[in-house]
C-alpha cells in the first residue's frame, strides 16, 4: 500500500513539474506611450529563457527603442548604458506556426553574410507593426519568397497585417496581446537619420509572476 502511494506521489510531482515547464511566460513592456502586454512561446525555449534572464537582470530597464520605422517595426535591445548586446548569440528557433503578424516579438540578428546560421542577437528584439496586404500582393510575395503561406498567415496578413517577408529569416518568440495602439504610437514618432526617434522612447520590462 505504501509503495503504491509513493508511486502515485511521484507521478503527481512529475505531472506538476511538466505543467510548470509549460506555463506560459507573460511580460509587460512599460513605455511613456502606455503598456504592451504579451507572452513568450514555449516552443522557442532558448529565446524565451534568454529574454526572461535579461529582464530579471534589469538589462532593458531604462533602455530605448533605438530604431523605429512606421508600417514596419519598432526595435530595442541595448541596455540603458548603450551596450548593444551581452556578447553572445542565441541559436535560431524557426517555427512555422510563429510568423510576423502585427505584435510579433522577434529577435534581431546580423546579416546572412556574417551569420549564415541566422543566429539571433543576445538581446536585440523588435515588435512588428507592419501593414495589411491584399491577396494578389500576398500571392506575389509567395512567388518571390518561394514559399506557400499557411491559412493562418494569409488571414493575419490580410486583416491585422504584418511583415511577411521576414518569415523564416528571424526567430519569432513571443506575441503582444494587448497594446497594439502603443505599437502604433511609437512607430509614428518623429525620427532622425538612422531611424532613431528624435526624442528617446524609453522602456522597462517586467515578467508577470
Amino acid at each position: 500500500m505504501k509503495k503504491r502511494i509513493f508511486i502515485v506521489a511521484i507521478v503527481v510531482i512529475c505531472g506538476l513539474q511538466l505543467l510548470a515547464q509549460e506555463k506560459t511566460v507573460k511580460f509587460i513592456i512599460h513605455t511613456d506611450y502606455g503598456d504592451m502586454k504579451g507572452y513568450l512561446y514555449n516552443d522557442t525555449p532558448k529565446h524565451r529563457d534568454n529574454f526572461v534572464k535579461l529582464v530579471e537582470e534589469g538589462w532593458y530597464n531604462g533602455s530605448i527603442f533605438h530604431r523605429v520605422i512606421q508600417n514596419f517595426m519598432i526595435q530595442g535591445g541595448q541596455n540603458a548604458a548603450g551596450k548593444m548586446d551581452p556578447g553572445y548569440k542565441v541559436p535560431a528557433e524557426f517555427t512555422p506556426a510563429h510568423f510576423h503578424k502585427k505584435g510579433a516579438l522577434a529577435a534581431a540578428r546580423q546579416g546572412d553574410q556574417v551569420n549564415p546560421k541566422k543566429e539571433s542577437s543576445g538581446s536585440q528584439f523588435y515588435i512588428v507593426q507592419g501593414q495589411v496586404y491584399n491577396q494578389p500582393t500576398l500571392n506575389m510575395m509567395e512567388g518571390k519568397m518561394g514559399t506557400k503561406f499557411i491559412e493562418e498567415q494569409l488571414k493575419a496578413y490580410s486583416t491585422v497585417g504584418g511583415t511577411p517577408h521576414l518569415d523564416g529569416e528571424y526567430t519569432v518568440f513571443g506575441q503582444i496581446a494587448d497594446g497594439f495602439d502603443v505599437i502604433d504610437k511609437i512607430a509614428a514618432v518623429k525620427t532622425q537619420p538612422g531611424d532613431r526617434p528624435a526624442d528617446d522612447v524609453k522602456m522597462t520590462i517586467e515578467i508577470v509572476k
